[in-house]
């Protein structure tokens, strides 16, 4: 990455009993997630970022400089976006008011992105004349997010924005922040504490715990580490990307190939050759030794090799880490399985994965 594509933030903050300290190289378009533990430091580094907290360091944004030790720019100087995880819209001012607003502080960067567009990319046109106190939650974040994005920004910080929401309003809204993803030619950081949401949306992930970067890469390689202490086991996952090669219509399944194989699943209304991600969580992978001979309600199956042996969260508990080809699974089993098994690094073995638990 070159200076012009590249967020680059050396900073430092102390308070009472908590310091953050960090020095990131992130891209500079995409979504980066700053993920992490309740308390490791995420939103204290975005408001950082954000020039809501003064910071000691520097911070460059593709090849702008915001921050140095002679340099600070203020908040309202900085060409940013902010969403928040309350939507903090106007009560007083309808959708399209609350739009206005935004146009209001709009810079002049070299970027353009209208009004319409952010209607548009956030669907909303049919709300604009909606008091903002009649929308649904997911509403209102949309609303949030298209503000945000009115005021010209080079770059897009989020802060846990679908963490206020149930379950169906995340499942609502997340369509909408994947578009962002795709759509946007601006890098997005995105603070989470959930890993549903970093395997759906992240290119780029920053793990933080106590206010240190413990890890930072990419999202396939970096959700594969075994040796990261800040996630609970129960959620270890790998996120692959995939392309559809075969649908099944009588059983509604769908093939994806990946560089390692390919696996059957749901089918959720995919096109041939069409681009997916598919998040496989650790718990959904069993092994074998030998490959299966008789019948099994398991139809993936894949020969991998043995990479990594790692402690889970319980003495009980062995995390590993597989290659399938050139892509990393992991699998979580009991100490007691992964001894009867005779398991050992640079094995070979055969992945089992249900085609009911992988997730797209």
């Amino acid at each position: 990455m070159t200076t012009l594509d590249t967020i680059k933030a050396c900073l430092k903050l102390d308070y009472s009993g908590f310091s953050l300290d960090v020095d990131l190289n992130l891209p500079g378009k995409g979504v980066t997630a700053l993920f992490g533990h309740s308390g490791s430091g995420k939103t204290t580094l975005l408001r950082c970022i954000a020039g809501l907290e003064r910071a000691v360091g520097s911070l460059s944004v593709n090849g702008s400089t915001w921050q140095n030790d002679k340099l600070f720019l203020p908040t309202h100087k900085r060409p940013l976006g902010y969403v928040f995880q309350e939507a903090n819209l106007f009560p007083h001012l309808s959708v399209q008011g609350n739009l206005q607003y935004g146009l209001k502080r709009a810079m002049s960067n070299g970027r353009q992105f209208s009004l319409e567009q952010a209607i548009d990319l956030l669907d909303i046109g049919h709300l604009l004349h909606r008091k903002t106190t009649r929308l649904s939650g997911g509403e209102r974040q949309r609303v949030a997010i298209a503000r945000a994005l009115t005021v010209n920004p080079r770059v897009l910080l989020m802060d846990e924005p679908l963490a206020s929401l149930d379950q169906l309003r995340k499942r609502e809204i997340l369509p909408f922040l994947q578009r962002l993803r795709d759509e946007l030619d601006i890098p997005i950081l995105y603070v989470t504490h959930a890993s549903d949401e970093v395997a759906r949306l992240a290119d780029h992930v920053v793990i933080l715990s106590k206010g240190q970067v413990v890890a930072s890469g990419s999202l396939t390689e970096t959700l594969a580490r075994i040796d990261l202490p800040v996630r609970p086991d129960e959620d270890a996952s790998v996120v692959l990307k995939a392309r559809i090669a075969e649908q099944d219509h009588r059983w509604g399944l769908a093939r994806a190939e990946f560089a390692g194989g390919s696996l059957w699943l749901r089918d959720m209304g995919f096109d041939i050759g069409e681009t997916v991600r598919l998040q496989i969580m650790a718990r959904d992978v069993s092994l074998a030794r030998e490959q299966p001979t008789t019948p099994s309600s398991i139809v993936n199956l894949l020969p991998a090799t043995i990479e990594e042996i790692g402690a889970g969260e319980h003495p009980a508990i062995k995390q590993i880490r597989l290659l399938a080809g050139e892509s990393p699974l992991l699998c979580r089993l009991t100490s007691r399985s992964a001894d009867a098994l005779g398991l050992k690094i640079g094995q070979s073995v055969w992945a089992q994965i249900k085609s009911a638990a992988i997730i797209e």
